[in-house]
Parts: structure tokens; C-alpha cells; sequence
């Protein structure tokens, strides 16, 4: 087991000794990918997948190697984020159960741990790092795009409980997951910031019908939730009612630090630099025979630099984060390079592998690319669009005026929407 911090706040035991530990662990107990997706490991993409991180996560408990930046009273190891990274370090290349990452440890946990009761915290968080309960979030809405604030699902209070009836969309594989973070309106007469709260919601219950989203390159990773008097504890509210904007931005902050690889409760690579050399701009060039064409040469070199500086900015934007020369919301400065830089590495692997990405023989890696070049704007859009992202560096970074807005101090009731006849419902 992983020895605790001693009470002063140090780990009693030092980093190179735990990284030393760690890999004896991970080559006896973990499984090497051995080319396998990193996101799916040695599983399918199915229930089966499931059973097989969650399994993957309780040998990880057991050994005492979970949650290794989460406090101890919780579930934790409460050690620094430097003993994350060394854990990570040593099990790159072995399967992890990743479907743990996003969101459930780098932004459901985290926005528990900042807004949860005692009582929430000590249910929610040990199960999870434990690996019994996955989470997925509850936000965006089929007529919100990527106003939160705007959010039309209503939570109505019925003595002790809250009944919850609207629609979520685009939920990471809310299907697979156990319980949720959800936004919803409960008061329509106030300004629409101000009439928010975030529930716990149990996946599957009565009332909750989940529809799985074909993607254009095949997969069904998105879903579409539709509520129908879906009854919750009101114990359940995590921070306060109509105070969930507040709890909202912060897991939106969360999400951004996981998104742009800053994380310190990321259990993958904590920066995308390592994961995007694995798309290997290189690797690549050998596999398509092409490593002596100097224009591919231009290429690699241009990847290399992408990943690089990004992993830079991320190192220094954290650190300008944790000394308060800067607030936290530029973390939206790493999101917001993650994203360009995501879309330029795929089009750079498919200038690379030229036709083969296109069409290919099944077990030909370079097939792979082509099908994540479809895919290549989704990190532009999850976690929030970089349109989004940029209001939010010019306005709260940088300090420039905000955008204008018609509906900001107006009560909510009385702002126009598309679905007029659930508005009118109270």
C-alpha cells in the first residue's frame, strides 16, 4: 500500500522510490497494450468493457495506487500531483482504465470535493476511486448549443424530492455510467445565472430513457437523456439550491483542466504531447515509407514542436495558477491549444499517410488516422467550444469588456426560447 502523508503534509515515502514501486507493480499486474486502442484496452467497446475497468480499477484500489492526489479521508492517497505523474510515467504502454478519467476523476470527483456535503463526499468519492460508479454529466441541451446558463430542463421541489422532466444531449457514454451531474432550472423568475441547481442523478431509474448517438465514424460514445418525472432526493442537490451556476462554472474549469491535459487527478498522460506522439508523426512516416521525403520530415518536426510547446504552456499556465499570477480561469489558455493543435496533429498524420488513411486493410494501423481525422473537431466542441473559450481569456483573463447579452439580468420566464410550451409549463 501507498503510505500515507505524514502530518505535516510530506509523503513518507520519496518520489523516486514510489515511481521505483509503482513499476514493479504495473509490469506484474497490468497487461500491456501492445498496439491496442489506449482508450478501450484489450476489451470491445460494450458492456463487457465496463465490467473490465471497472475490474481494472479495483486491482489499482487494492494495491493502493488509486486516487493518488485525492485526500486520504475520502478514499485517497493525498500525495502531490508529481507521484500521479510518476504513476503515469510508468504505466504508459499498459492498460488503464481510462473510461475512469473523463469526467469521473478529473471533473465530477474534483467538483464534489469542492461543493459535496460530508456525507456526499464520503459515499461518492471512495466508490468511485474503488471502481463501482462511473459518472457522466448531464449539461448541454438539444436547443442550448453551448449556452449552459440557458438550460431548459426543470427540477421541480415535491416535499423531500425534486422532480426532474427535459432532455440532455451529447452525454459521453452515459449508457456505461452509474450516476450523473445534472444542471437544471429550478426557478424561473430570477435571471437565468441565478435560478440553477446540480443534482445527483442515478442513471437508470425509472423515468430516464437513454438514446445512443451514432457518430460519423461509427462509434456511439455520445447519448441523448430524456426525463420524465424522474423523482430525486432533495438531499441529493450537490452545493446550494439555485446556486448551481456557481457549482457549474467550477466543473466547467474542472473540465477544461482535463480537457487541456493539466489535470492533477488525471490517471492518463496529464498532457496531450505524449498521447499525440503516439499518433506518431514519425512512427507513421515509417509505416507509409515515406520517413526520406523531406517534406514529411518538414511535418514530423512540425508535430514534435505542436506537442512540445504545448506541454510547456500547460507546465507554466499550472503553475502560474497555483502562485495566483494568474486566476484560474486560464486554464482555458491550455484548452484552448489543445484543441487547434489536436485538429492540426490529425490533418499532419493524414498529409503523412496520404491514401492509405483513406481506405485500408483491416489491421493496418494508418486506417486508424483516417477515422480519427472525422472525428478531429470534436475536441474544438466537448468541454465547451473554443468560441467559448476565447470570451473567456479576452473577458476574464485579459480583462476586456464582456459581450453584450439581451438576456442577462432579465428573469428567465420572460426570456424567448424555441420551446415556448415547457417554458409556460408553471
Amino acid at each position: 500500500m501507498t503510505e500515507a502523508p505524514t502530518a505535516s503534509g510530506e509523503p513518507r515515502e520519496d518520489l523516486d522510490a514510489f515511481r521505483t514501486r509503482a513499476k514493479e507493480w504495473v509490469t506484474a499486474n497490468l497487461q500491456p497494450l501492445n498496439g491496442a486502442d489506449p482508450a478501450l484496452g484489450h476489451a470491445t467497446d460494450d458492456a463487457d468493457h465496463v465490467i473490465r475497468v471497472k475490474a481494472i480499477q479495483r486491482k489499482i484500489w487494492d494495491a493502493g495506487f488509486a486516487g493518488l492526489c485525492y485526500p486520504a479521508e475520502y478514499g485517497g492517497q493525498g500525495l502531490p500531483a508529481a507521484y500521479q505523474d510518476a504513476f503515469i510515467e510508468v504505466s504508459y504502454g499498459y492498460e488503464l482504465p481510462r473510461l475512469f478519467n473523463t469526467p469521473t476523476f478529473t471533473i465530477i470527483l474534483p467538483t464534489i470535493l469542492d461543493f459535496g456535503t460530508e456525507e456526499q463526499k464520503k459515499r461518492f468519492i471512495p466508490a468511485a476511486l474503488k471502481g463501482e460508479e462511473l459518472w457522466v454529466q448531464f449539461l448541454s441541451e438539444p436547443t442550448g448549443g453551448s449556452d449552459l446558463a440557458g438550460a431548459l430542463t426543470r427540477a421541480e421541489r415535491d416535499g423531500d424530492e425534486f422532480v426532474l422532466n427535459g432532455s440532455k444531449i451529447w452525454s459521453t457514454y452515459a449508457w456505461k455510467s452509474d450516476y450523473a451531474l445534472c444542471v437544471a432550472r429550478t426557478d424561473w423568475d430570477v435571471p437565468k445565472h441565478r435560478g440553477l441547481s446540480v443534482l445527483i442523478v442515478k442513471v437508470h431509474q425509472p423515468g430516464i430513457t437513454i438514446t445512443q448517438i451514432k457518430h460519423v465514424d461509427g462509434t456511439e460514445e455520445f447519448c441523448q437523456e430524456f426525463f420524465d418525472d424522474v423523482r430525486i432526493p432533495a438531499r441529493d442537490v450537490l452545493g446550494q439550491v439555485n446556486d448551481g451556476w456557481n457549482v457549474a462554472s467550477r466543473l466547467l474549469l474542472h473540465e477544461r483542466e482535463a480537457v487541456s491535459g493539466s489535470s492533477p487527478y488525471a490517471m492518463a498522460p496529464r498532457t496531450a504531447a505524449r498521447e499525440n506522439d503516439q499518433v506518431g508523426a514519425a512512427a507513421l512516416a515509417q509505416v507509409s515509407g515515406g520517413a526520406d521525403d523531406p517534406r514529411v520530415r518538414q511535418l514530423i518536426g512540425e508535430a514534435r514542436v505542436l506537442t512540445r510547446v504545448h506541454t510547456a504552456l500547460v507546465g507554466r499556465i499550472a503553475t502560474s495558477i497555483r502562485t495566483g499570477r494568474l486566476p484560474a480561469t486560464a486554464g482555458s489558455i491550455p484548452r484552448l491549444s489543445n484543441g487547434v493543435m489536436r485538429v492540426r496533429l490529425a490533418t499532419i498524420a493524414i498529409d503523412i499517410a496520404g491514401d492509405r488513411a483513406v481506405a485500408w486493410h483491416d489491421g493496418d494501423p494508418v486506417g486508424e488516422l483516417g477515422v480519427a481525422y472525422l472525428g478531429r473537431q470534436g475536441v474544438c466542441i466537448g468541454g465547451g467550444t473554443l468560441e467559448i473559450t476565447r470570451n473567456i481569456i479576452s473577458e476574464r483573463v485579459l480583462g476586456m469588456p464582456r459581450e453584450h447579452a439581451e438576456d442577462l439580468d432579465r428573469p428567465f420566464r420572460e426570456v424567448r426560447t424555441n420551446t415556448p410550451t415547457q417554458r409556460n409549463r408553471s
